[in-house]
């Protein structure tokens, strides 16, 4: 029964694009939970799969000089945002550094979301999802979704020409529609800004 389970996930898997991000919850039409793990524990000391974090899996992608090519972080918490079903946003520092707005690479890297709250240990970095009220997640832009998380972590009287200049190229990217209904939903001394984009 395990080694018919193990087969069956193994050539499921092996139909996937190396790179994929795989969860248990991927083979419940295989098998139950508890024989779907041990099939991808059993993968993974066959170094067929390498485990990311706690019920996390990779179908490793290899480069001939690099090895194996592991996912970033926010790959992984977009898979796991996919998983779920739930919208997320990156906060704080990881906002600042999507923007360029700053060169820090958080340990911890923080998301809003509407799924649970929780926290993924993968390797030496924690993804934490907290979630927020769905108003917050309603933007539509991408990068109009960056700013107002990026400017909350700066604070209203800290932002500085040199940051404001970064952001108002950042929004000429943006369609106008998408800025101004995201505008809305953001406090209003930023909403001025996405608006004052020139």
């Amino acid at each position: 029964m395990m080694q018919s389970v193990q087969a069956r996930i193994e050539n499921e898997i092996k139909s996937m694009k190396r790179g994929s991000i795989l969860f248990p919850s991927n083979f419940d039409a295989i098998g139950n939970v508890e024989v779907v793990k041990k099939s991808l524990l059993r993968l993974t000391n066959k170094e067929f799969l390498i485990r990311l974090a706690h019920g996390i899996y990779l179908y490793p992608k290899q480069d001939k000089l690099l090895g194996v090519l592991y996912p970033s972080i926010e790959e992984i918490a977009n898979a796991i945002a996919d998983r779920d079903k739930a919208r997320i946003i990156p906060t704080g520092i990881t906002a600042l550094n999507k923007l360029g707005l700053s060169t820090q690479i958080p340990m911890n890297i923080v998301f809003l979301t509407d799924g649970a709250s929780r926290s993924v240990v993968v390797g030496k970095r924690t993804i934490k999802f907290k979630r927020t009220t769905p108003k917050n997640l309603l933007v539509k832009g991408k990068l109009t979704g960056l700013i107002i998380q990026a400017l909350k972590e700066i604070g209203k009287d800290n932002v500085t020409d040199e940051q404001l200049e970064k952001i108002r190229n950042h929004l000429k990217l943006e369609e106008k529609e998408i800025r101004e209904h995201d505008a809305k939903l953001a406090p209003a001394w930023i909403s001025k800004i996405i608006k004052n984009r020139k």
